[in-house]
C-alpha cells in the first residue's frame, strides 16, 4: 500500500475532460421527455373516472334447487364524490327470486373510507320495498373490505346489512375469497317471509383464476342460514332453513 503513495492521482480524481465526452448529467442535451398526466401540475384529484365490477355472475345448485346469482357494483366520479351502483340478487325457475338495487352518494371522510347515502328498492318474491339507506365502507386493517348500511322504509321499517369480504392471494393469479353477510330487520314483514331480529347469515368461500384483472373464472361453495323467528317462518312453510350450494362463476371487471 505504500508504493501507492507515488501513483498520480490527477487523471483519477477529475481535471479536463476529453474532448466529447458527456454532459455532466448523461443527457447529452437532450431535455427529459414527461409522461403524460404524471406531471404534478397535470394531476387532478377532480377528474372524474368510472368502475363496473361483476364480483359474482355465477350459477348455483345445492339441495334446494339450482339457480343463479349476481352480486355487482359500479361508480362513477372523482376520490371525493361518486355516484355509487349496487345490486345483488338471485334467480330460479326463470324469475327473480330475491333481489335489490342500490342508488349511493359517495363521500370520502378518510383514507380508505366512505359514507353513503342513498336508496334501496327490493324486488322478488312478495311486494316490493322501498328504503332510505346510510352506511360506511372501506378497507379495514389487515385489508378487509366493510360495508355497514342502515336503512329506514314506510311503515316504520327499519333493517340493516353488515358485510365483510377478504382475499387471500396463495399466488399472483390464483386468489381465494371468502365472505361473510349479516341481515337483520326491525320489524316482522311475512308478506316477505321475515321476522324481526337478525333473519340471516350468509358466507362464501370461492377460489378464483385471474387470466387477467379484467377476466377470473372461480368455484366455491355458497350458504345461507336463517335465523330466529325468520328460520320459525321457515320451517312452518316447509322451507329449509340452512342452504349450501356448489357455484360457478365468473368475475369482470370493466
Amino acid at each position: 500500500m505504500h508504493d501507492m503513495g507515488s501513483m498520480p492521482m490527477g487523471p483519477m480524481q477529475g481535471g479536463s475532460a476529453p474532448a466529447g465526452a458527456r454532459s455532466p448529467d448523461y443527457s447529452d442535451g437532450i431535455a427529459p421527455a414527461m409522461m403524460h398526466g404524471m406531471a404534478m401540475d397535470d394531476m387532478d384529484d377532480t377528474a372524474p373516472s368510472a368502475m363496473l365490477l361483476l364480483d359474482r355472475l355465477e350459477s348455483f345448485a345445492g339441495q334446494g334447487g339450482h339457480g343463479q346469482s349476481w352480486e355487482a357494483e359500479g361508480w362513477y366520479g372523482n376520490d371525493t364524490n361518486k355516484l355509487w351502483l349496487r345490486s345483488e340478487g338471485e334467480r330460479e325457475g326463470g324469475r327473480p327470486h330475491d333481489g335489490d338495487v342500490e342508488a349511493f352518494w359517495s363521500h370520502a371522510i378518510a383514507t380508505f373510507w366512505d359514507t353513503q347515502l342513498g336508496v334501496r328498492s327490493d324486488f322478488g318474491q312478495g311486494p316490493k320495498r322501498q328504503w332510505a339507506a346510510f352506511g360506511v365502507q372501506g378497507l379495514a386493517p389487515y385489508w378487509f373490505e366493510l360495508e355497514a348500511t342502515a336503512y329506514a322504509g314506510q311503515g316504520g321499517r327499519t333493517a340493516a346489512r353488515v358485510r365483510a369480504e377478504y382475499e387471500l392471494r396463495i399466488t399472483q393469479r390464483l386468489i381465494l375469497q371468502p365472505e361473510l353477510e349479516v341481515n337483520a330487520y326491525g320489524k316482522d314483514d311475512e308478506r316477505r317471509m321475515l321476522r324481526a331480529g337478525i333473519s340471516s347469515v350468509e358466507g362464501g368461500l370461492r377460489l378464483r383464476y385471474e387470466f387477467t384483472r379484467a377476466f377470473a373464472p372461480y368455484v366455491g361453495v355458497a350458504w345461507e342460514h336463517l335465523t330466529g323467528g325468520t328460520a320459525d317462518l321457515a320451517s312452518a312453510q316447509g322451507r329449509r332453513v340452512t342452504e349450501r350450494r356448489w357455484v360457478a362463476g365468473v368475475r369482470l371487471w370493466f
